[in-house]
């Protein structure tokens, strides 16, 4: 169990957020000065730190030196008013993981702190390598460098770790082209992590829920009262990112005029926040991910060549989960452990006919689909083998079309006819909501409008049924 130290002199903050990250698994203890975190600290092996930004004894710069220099294995997050997001970003240059702003929304603290502790713990261990001589064991560290995408064995798996290998010492921009839930931002964090710049930010932006009006704004930042709404100063991801990496996700997304605005920005490297006359030098490495082919767009004019050939010093090509042939048990094993990590359960294996199962079907959603499939599988799974029972019915029931097979006219199908009422109308949700998904290549925005509800809603519904 992933143990959190949280100090905050704010009480009811504190007791807060002790029960809900409590019901969500951690092991959470709270401290009301910094003087008491302190000694905390020394008795215990916390994996997380959650700190205020302002405490009565001190502040969030003396505790993340403090816990930097003497627990360097501990990862911390800052909790800061509005009003300290400037000072919040230069933590995040001195070491902390992130900043969280107030108020506090439930799942936002969620995500961010499983991925600091993700993240924290690759940082760690890459650290760690540097001082192993034991050339295997570095590179099997290097496969499993994050809990969403491990490279197997096969041929396309070899492939991709070796363009990782040569591309990460560089400071190349470099694009990553593959299926929707191949695990291009984990590539993105295995370039970055095996970098010069290992230790600084790793900054992702979606750009595929961006508005055209909001995209500046994100991407440069904007002063207080430089537009009608701006009620505090914003930090950019670019300024964010200063000296480490920006990943940009579904960057074909981007309306022409954003990417112009972006060209300069990259030519330049000098970024200015909207309503300020102060430039910015930039040091940041820049990858970008798309599920879409690029080249195509250029030709449409959906995007702008001179942008794309800025991008394209490197690319890397990460082939869909099918075309891994070996590697689709070792993943479904690996996200196995994770699940009973996660739930504490103890399933231990698959059944036969669930691996022939896995290894016929398509996984047009890749290795994101497949995570969610044995994460829910384990939930059902009473046992400690998963059996065909615990499949959603769009894999239990899935049909190898002949063509593949040649003449060979055998297809897979469902041996056990399940009549459930109980789970009819949340397996219906399930497969509209993933087939929606799918045809809109996971774009959200997109989907929630097919869907005729909105986004909130949709993240919500996907939490619900495990789609994320």
């Amino acid at each position: 169990m992933k143990k959190i130290l949280i100090i905050d002199d704010e009480v009811n903050v504190a007791l807060l957020l002790s029960k809900f990250l409590t019901r969500n698994g951690f092991d959470v203890t709270t401290a009301s000065t910094g003087t008491i975190g302190m000694e905390y600290l020394k008795n215990g092996d916390f994996n997380l730190v959650l700190c205020d930004f302002r405490l009565e004894d001190t502040d969030g710069r003396e505790m993340l030196k403090n816990i930097k220099t003497q627990y360097p294995k501990t990862g911390v997050i800052i909790i800061t008013g509005y009003s300290d997001i400037k000072m919040a970003v230069e933590l995040i240059k001195m070491g902390a993981y992130d900043y969280i702003t107030k108020p506090l929304y439930p799942d936002e603290i969620l995500n961010t702190i499983t991925k600091a502790i993700e993240t924290h713990y690759a940082l760690v261990e890459d650290k760690a390598e540097k001082n192993n001589d034991d050339k295997s064991s570095r590179e099997n560290k290097k496969q499993a460098f994050n809990g969403e995408f491990v490279l197997g064995t096969s041929r396309a798996s070899r492939e991709l770790l070796r363009q990782i290998e040569l591309v990460a010492p560089t400071n190349y921009s470099v694009i990553i082209m593959g299926e929707s839930g191949t695990g291009k931002e984990s590539v993105a964090k295995s370039i970055h992590l095996n970098s010069p710049r290992y230790n600084q930010p790793f900054i992702a932006m979606d750009c595929g829920s961006l508005t055209k009006e909001l995209a500046q704004s994100e991407f440069f930042g904007h002063e207080k009262g430089s537009f009608t709404g701006a009620l505090y100063t914003k930090i950019g991801h670019f300024e964010m990112a200063n000296g480490g990496t920006l990943f940009l996700d579904e960057v074909g997304n981007l309306s022409y005029e954003i990417q112009a605005a972006l060209l300069r920005t990259v030519q330049e490297r000098k970024v200015k926040r909207i309503g300020s006359t102060k430039e910015i030098n930039l040091d940041v490495r820049i990858i970008i991910a798309t599920n879409e082919n690029l080249q195509e767009g250029i030709q449409k004019g959906r995007f702008r060549e001179d942008l794309y050939h800025r991008f394209n010093e490197f690319s890397i090509f990460i082939p869909p989960l099918r075309e891994r042939g070996n590697d689709i048990m070792l993943l479904a094993d690996h996200f196995l452990k994770l699940a009973n990590h996660e739930l504490g359960r103890h399933v231990v294996s698959f059944s036969p006919e669930v691996v022939e199962c896995f290894m016929n079907y398509r996984w047009q959603g890749n290795v994101r689909e497949m995570k969610n499939v044995v994460r829910r599988a384990t939930l059902l799974t009473e046992g400690n083998e998963i059996t065909m029972k615990a499949l959603p019915l769009e894999i239990s029931n899935f049909k190898m079309p002949v063509h593949e097979y040649g003449n060979h006219t055998e297809s897979f199908e469902i041996k056990e006819v399940r009549h459930d009422l109980k789970n009819a109308a949340l397996e219906a949700e399930y497969e509209t909501i993933l087939k929606v998904l799918r045809e809109v290549n996971f774009n959200k925005t997109k989907a929630a409008e097919i869907l005729n509800i909105d986004r909130k809603t949709l993240y919500n519904k996907m939490k619900a049924i495990n789609i994320k």
